[in-house]
């Protein structure tokens, strides 16, 4: 075994207000069990009462993007000392929806991670080959970018990565336990040794309750990011669980 702990995290994307979030937040944060670490990325209006919901438990509170500049003329955006004044413990980074509708780029990426890093943010940074990449037999050239034009590998203490293969986000479908192995093992070759050893790379590419444990079994998987699931209690519990 890894002797890496294992981390779950749900990406709530745009769902759930403020008033939904306390309730589910409490809930989950009583049923957790003990072992893995385990987070929720919230959208802006709903930190404040995650944090206030999640309060005295294992559960950690993550935002799911942030700015690189300290402050300024950016309206719309938030900056990692507002997320810090909130109690938020991390945020999730590059996730292909940001990349896809929003134009965010590697070099962006890597301004905002050395942000969130000096900030003291942990971070999620999603990396991942769309269907035509992966077709086109890219996947390897495409993460290996993804991983050096971000600047990872300066920023590992608080950084866990999530292999997301974009074709498999909100589709149902799945990567095979492994195909998603042999990427999570090519993005692990791609740190030093000192820090390929313990970095955390999650899956995230529709997992679910009855594909997860057979997932979590390869031994370069050390969690999920989990997407519609992690709407549902029982569900991301169960995914939990099987991370445990």
């Amino acid at each position: 075994m890894s002797g890496r702990r294992p981390f779950v995290a749900g990406n709530w994307k745009m769902h759930k207000t403020a008033g939904e979030t306390g309730p589910f937040v409490a809930d989950l944060a009583a049923r957790l069990p003990d072992g893995p670490e385990v987070a929720v990325c919230v959208p802006f209006t709903s930190l404040a009462e995650a944090v206030r919901a999640a309060a005295g438990s294992q559960l950690r509170v993550y935002a799911q993007n942030m700015h690189q500049a300290a402050q300024g003329a950016f309206t719309g955006e938030i900056s990692a000392a507002m997320l810090l004044d909130l109690g938020v413990h991390g945020v999730l980074l590059g996730h292909s929806e940001r990349r896809q509708y929003f134009g965010e780029t590697d070099a962006a990426l890597a301004e905002k991670l050395a942000a969130a890093d000096a900030a003291g943010l942990d971070v999620i940074l999603a990396v991942g080959e769309t269907e035509q990449q992966r077709e086109a037999g890219e996947t390897e050239q495409v993460l290996a970018r993804q991983i050096a034009d971000s600047g990872a590998a300066s920023h590992a203490a608080r950084l866990t990565i999530a292999y997301e293969p974009i074709w498999a986000i909100g589709t149902g479908r799945t990567a095979t336990p492994a195909l998603a192995e042999e990427a999570h093992r090519f993005i692990r070759g791609r740190f030093p040794a000192e820090i390929s050893e313990v970095i955390r790379i999650q899956y995230g590419g529709s997992m679910k309750p009855d594909n997860a444990p057979e997932l979590l079994a390869q031994p370069d998987i050390d969690g999920g990011l989990i997407g519609g699931a992690s709407l549902e209690a029982d569900a991301f519990l169960a995914i939990v669980a099987a991370a445990t």
